[in-house]
């Protein structure tokens, strides 16, 4: 059933959730930075999935107790927790990654963060991505535009790839993977999937470009935050990205200004005949 719709004046659900999940975001941020810096015990996943620290676990269980309390009626979808079906029939659900950036975080980086969405039907509604080292908060809820530190955000205001500034693996611009034609940007890179989509938004750099799956709790903050602030974000293939999926995978992700947008799609679509 839809939520009801709020008394003029009154904050509305997506509002609320975002200050429910911005609050628990800095309280992450708090436990990050006290393991930050020391050795902490750190083991490998399954799958090739990569490593997960002490912290990332103290992060997953604090997140998890204090955001399900509050909304208890929502599913739980999070890296570093075992997933389960029974998210696919909430309305609304989190989808968390406790440290984006791990390998940054394990290596004294500051460039890791806290990122938190909510999602309803397939789009995410609301969503933070919290740098604790940075003291940054960057902030969306659908249709309510997007802001770092209350500020807003806006994307660039480039119209030609020629020179544009990507963030993007050096694997992401391999030629063969572009039937048109490898983009011809200069590329740039951060750990961190969700900051580099908060970076696209800020306007500090052009596009976004990873074509492999990336893992939804990855993304799904940054991709609303990116697209609050007037980017085009897409999958690789060019469909709207879809949330809490039995997957829980994305193929590929690409955050652009439209004109930048359509031009990297463009060198992706196969040749004609």
């Amino acid at each position: 059933m839809p939520a009801p719709e709020p008394e003029p004046g009154a904050t509305t659900e997506n509002d609320r959730d975002l200050a429910l999940i911005a609050d628990a975001a800095r309280a992450a941020g708090e436990i990050a930075r006290s393991f930050f810096g020391r050795s902490v015990a750190t083991s490998e996943k399954g799958g090739g999935q990569g490593p997960v620290t002490e912290a990332d676990l103290a992060i997953e269980a604090m997140l998890r107790a204090r955001l399900t309390a509050a909304r208890p009626d929502y599913g739980w979808l999070s890296e570093e927790a075992e997933d389960s079906a029974d998210r696919l029939g909430r309305r609304r659900v989190f989808i968390v990654d406790p440290i984006d950036g791990t390998r940054a975080f394990i290596a004294g980086q500051k460039s890791f963060g806290i990122a938190i969405a909510v999602a309803e039907a397939g789009r995410v509604v609301a969503g933070v991505m919290h740098l604790p080292l940075y003291h940054a908060t960057y902030a969306a809820t659908r249709g309510g535009g997007a802001s770092r530190d209350g500020t807003p955000l806006r994307v660039s205001a480039r119209q030609d790839i020629a020179d544009a500034s990507a963030l993007a693996g050096r694997a992401q611009l391999s030629p063969e993977l572009w039937p048109g034609g490898a983009p011809p940007v200069r590329r740039h890179f951060r750990p961190a999937l969700a900051h580099r989509l908060c970076l696209v938004a800020e306007g500090r750099f052009d596009c976004l470009i990873t074509l492999a799956p990336c893992w939804e709790w990855d993304v799904a903050a940054g991709a609303l935050i990116a697209a609050e602030a007037g980017a085009a974000v897409t999958t690789a293939g060019g469909g709207a990205p879809a949330f809490n999926s039995a997957q829980a995978r994305l193929p590929g992700l690409i955050a652009a200004p439209p004109a930048l947008h359509a031009q990297l799609m463009a060198r992706l679509a196969p040749a004609p005949g």
